[in-house]
């Protein structure tokens, strides 16, 4: 399996008429220095969405829209970064997995993001790029990668799916409800039945900043909570982004059923009908 995480040398040996670079991170940074030709698109990271027929029309349509007007049409590499991979809540990965919703055929990350690029001396610029707008095609195909609240609601009794919370250790004991701030949801716990793994665990420090742990490393840290490479994974996090992370790491590691809820807490915790663990986990075992 070739690997979606390329380096910077990688990179930087492409034709450039054959790729799209997208920077994830905020207009302040990436006007501050960026890699060449790169377009920003920090709404990849910032958008939250709903699970209902309606949210979802509406982000398909949205990055629809965002990426052609970023010059994808199917036939050059979309490559993305962030600022290194554990800074941005994974949203260079977030970017892949909604190239991924979306059908797009050819997406890279670069591996340890704009860090990981100044490492190594490639060549930076705080020139914006005029990207010329393509037509973006959307292959449903994939759409099942994204999960709605009523496909997680029924994986709560289907005992074969590992619904999989990489949320931080603050939201994941109920001390917090998300990142914005403690209180920015009305409730605070887990989904119930969720595993946990949070999600800085598939990475791990370099010289060049942290980097995805190799396919084993992944693959043991799956096994800590039962899942194999041919468990049914469901991912949850707040909106998605430490999700999109945990989802490349399995995915490159090898599990095959990977998806995501997109919804996430910021979706789940809203809705009073649906049920949440609270407290300390397992402290009642």
């Amino acid at each position: 399996m070739t690997s979606v995480l390329i380096s910077p040398a990688e990179l930087a040996a492409m034709p450039s008429e054959e790729i799209v670079i997208i920077d994830t991170r905020a207009p302040e940074s990436f006007a501050a220095g960026h890699i060449p030709g790169a377009v920003n698109l920090h709404d990849i990271f910032t958008y939250l969405a709903t699970s209902d027929s309606e949210g979802m029309a509406e982000l398909t349509q949205k990055f629809a829209d965002a990426f052609g007007a970023a010059g994808l049409d199917g036939t050059k590499m979309a490559v993305i970064y962030e600022q290194s991979m554990d800074s941005g809540f994974g949203q260079s990965c977030r970017g892949y997995f909604l190239l991924s919703y979306l059908g797009y055929p050819k997406i890279n990350v670069l591996h340890g993001g704009f860090a990981a690029w100044e490492a190594a001396d490639m060549p930076t610029t705080t020139e914006a790029q005029s990207p010329q707008p393509a037509e973006f095609s959307i292959d449903p195909a994939a759409a099942d990668l994204m999960l709605t609240v009523d496909d997680v609601k029924a994986a709560l009794d289907m005992p074969e799916v590992t619904l999989l919370d990489v949320r931080d250790v603050d939201e994941w004991v109920a001390t917090s409800s998300s990142p914005y701030g403690k209180d920015f949801c009305p409730r605070k716990g887990r989904i119930p039945g969720a595993k946990w793994i949070e999600w800085y665990r598939m990475m791990k420090p370099t010289a060049d900043g942290p980097m995805m742990k190799s396919s084993e490393e992944v693959l043991a840290e799956c096994a800590s909570v039962g899942i194999e490479t041919d468990t049914p994974v469901y991912i949850y996090c707040f909106k998605g982004a430490r999700a999109s992370n945990t989802f490349l790491a399995l995915k490159e590691a090898g599990v095959k059923d990977v998806r995501i809820y997109f919804g996430s807490w910021n979706e789940w915790s809203r809705d009073t009908s649906l049920p949440i663990e609270e407290g300390l986990p397992f402290a009642s075992h």
